[in-house]
């Protein structure tokens, strides 16, 4: 008998739509260095399941589909959620996801939190968070540079 989550997936995978499916699988390998794993197009050509990797974590994509619901982005006049990817070195990560057509919303900054963190918004719309982990903190340590960095305080 299989097992209910495949040995290979975690439990969570995103899965956005895209407008414009096999071009943003072609973006994600140029910018994060993706590796395409499934490819499945549909009768019309739009691509009905795809799947990469970046950084050894699945990503499904899918183009869209508004007679099924499935809208992009770009359909929905921006995106509530963020992409966040863990990279070695930030700063080249935003320099190559911008070379690729990524447009910088946050410059790479050293943050309370111990990351070194910037934010992309992709060609498809998409809103990805990238950083690199640069200190160790505490919980406490967290909320202390936290409320310093609201307040102003030492």
């Amino acid at each position: 008998m299989p097992s209910p989550i495949p040995a290979d997936m975690p439990a969570l995978t995103p899965h956005i739509v895209c407008r414009g499916a096999a071009a943003a699988i072609d973006f994600y390998v140029r910018a994060f260095g993706a590796v395409e794993q499934a490819r499945l197009p549909g009768p019309d050509g739009r691509l009905m399941h795809a799947m990469v990797r970046i950084g050894g974590s699945p990503l499904m994509l899918v183009d869209e589909f508004p007679e099924m619901g499935c809208h992009s982005p770009q359909a929905l006049s921006g995106t509530p959620l963020t992409l966040h990817l863990y990279v070695e070195d930030v700063d080249a990560a935003m320099a190559r996801a911008e070379t690729a057509g990524a447009k910088v919303t946050l410059p790479a900054t050293d943050m309370f939190w111990g990351d070194r963190y910037g934010r992309v918004e992709d060609p498809f719309g998409h809103a990805w968070s990238l950083a690199t982990h640069v200190r160790d903190m505490s919980t406490e340590e967290i909320i202390a540079a936290s409320v310093q960095g609201c307040t102003g305080t030492p």
